[in-house]
């Protein structure tokens, strides 16, 4: 996934061998960036049986979508290649991909509940990129939780349980989008996950799926919610959508979230917990 796992737990070694290893097992499902990977091997025109993982990661991903009138769109993964986003992170081999069609959208899917199939009616990229972390953290989650307190921390991507060390529920600074170093807000965290999307962390890699484009408006999105997944998702969706469209959006989702833009302006939801 291109990322730093750590897990902050008392646990025995096979409790944190299980939790690391749904980041490996998801990645080999989900990842658009190995040739052996499930979603690679999914053909366009041919219904494909797909693995509970798999299915689950894409569906929510087609949900938040829909959702968000297509401000996210897991369908993106060839205009991301088209800028470079292209290289398997261990290796750093260029990963060749079809030629997409250019309109393509997450509207060219189809999924069948009952059969578990996936079926892409036209050629298009998939990037599960803003799902299938999530996912593992919240696989990782729940298989922490006999250990009541715990933190685990994928590349910012939080899920944090119980207490911090201290006793107290857990605090999160969120760092400030141009001074490094320097945290903008710090929140309060218990039992839920936190996730933010940075215009900062590698340039300008979060496009609007709806025109091709950087989104401009905004510096940072951060939501908290209840999973990992539907937190880094709505921070994407939120990120394109701007502070006014996007506020409003993780308010109708039901989620907390802060959005900083790019003059550095902080919008909020009315329920976000500060430290």
């Amino acid at each position: 996934m291109g990322t730093l796992v750590s897990i902050d737990a008392d646990a025995d070694d096979a409790l944190f061998e299980r939790a690391f290893g749904w980041f490996h097992e998801i990645e080999e499902r989900c990842s658009r960036f190995l040739p052996t990977s499930e979603l690679r091997q999914l053909k366009v025109g041919e219904p494909t049986v797909a693995s509970p993982i798999l299915f689950q990661a894409l569906r929510f991903a087609l949900l938040v979508a829909e959702e968000s009138n297509g401000a996210f769109d897991p369908t993106i993964g060839h205009r991301m290649a088209e800028r470079g986003y292209n290289r398997e992170h261990r290796s750093g081999a260029t990963v060749e991909l079809p030629l997409p069609a250019t309109d393509a959208s997450y509207r060219d899917l189809e999924l069948n509940t009952e059969q578990n199939t996936i079926l892409l009616r036209r050629p298009l990229t998939l990037d599960l990129g803003a799902v299938a972390k999530g996912l593992a953290v919240d696989a990782a989650a729940r298989e922490l939780e006999p250990c009541e307190n715990f933190a685990i921390d994928a590349g910012g991507d939080l899920y944090l349980a119980g207490n911090n060390p201290q006793g107290q529920p857990w605090t999160v600074g969120i760092r400030h989008p141009r001074n490094e170093g320097e945290m903008i807000v710090r929140l309060r965290v218990q039992n839920q996950s936190i996730c933010t999307s940075g215009d900062y962390e590698r340039g300008e890699h979060i496009l609007d799926p709806r025109t091709g484009t950087p989104a401009e408006a905004v510096a940072s999105a951060t939501v908290v919610a209840s999973g990992a997944m539907l937190a880094d998702a709505l921070a994407t969706a939120a990120f394109v959508m701007g502070p006014d469209e996007g506020i409003g959006f993780l308010t109708r989702m039901g989620v907390e979230g802060l959005i900083v833009t790019k003059d550095l302006r902080c919008y909020e939801t009315s329920g976000l917990c500060h430290a």
